[in-house]
């Protein structure tokens, strides 16, 4: 099991991000809010998960060890695999995701592409009890100085799964939260609150 990896992030795509270790470059796939938080060039320590399939060794990243925990354990519920999964902290945070399971809140949890009504009771029943209360962490990591938050949103969109006009649509719609310093996971969660609404 490979718990973290550090390096300097080699590239940057839509969906990952490859980080050099030691000559060779590991691609972890990441939520749109972790990719922002790092930058071609610099150093970067992430945790991560390895999930092991017959044909394939797919490596999950993370922005902490929360967003990791809440990652694996999510997973424990039937119908959720990695990809639903990072679905899910690609829209929610890990105490967003800890309030919406301990208050029964179906509605939060349904605002996930491939999470529909019954899907949202079922991870409600089988995690209410191990969840936890949420810890008071990270609501959403500041990202500051991004000059292109827009196509990051965008990409984002993308990568899970909407149309470009959809996207480019709900990226406009969130522009007036961006501020000076956007935030590019809070903005994605709006622009995908918004689609969700649509």
């Amino acid at each position: 099991m490979i718990a973290f990896v550090r390096g300097e992030v080699a590239a940057l795509t839509l969906t990952s991000a490859v980080l050099e270790v030691g000559g060779v470059g590991l691609e972890l796939l990441c939520t749109p809010g972790t990719l922002a938080t790092l930058r071609p060039g610099h150093l970067a320590t992430l945790p991560t998960s390895m999930v092991v399939r017959e044909d394939s060794l797919t490596l999950f990243g993370f922005v902490d060890d929360d967003e990791k925990a809440a990652f694996e354990l999510v997973q424990t519920a039937s119908g959720v695999g990695p990809k639903l999964a990072q679905a899910m902290l690609a829209v929610l945070s890990p105490d967003d995701l800890r309030r919406a399971v301990a208050s029964d809140d179906v509605k939060t949890l349904t605002r996930v592409p491939g999470v529909g009504q019954k899907g949202a009771q079922r991870i409600i029943l089988e995690l209410k009890d191990r969840i936890g209360p949420p810890v008071g962490g990270r609501v959403s990591t500041p990202v500051s100085m991004i000059p292109a938050w827009r196509d990051q949103v965008t990409q984002g969109l993308l990568g899970l799964g909407w149309s470009a006009k959809d996207a480019d649509n709900a990226a406009e719609s969130v522009a007036p939260q961006a501020g000076d310093h956007p935030d590019v996971g809070a903005l994605l969660r709006a622009a995908l609150r918004s689609l969700s609404k649509a």
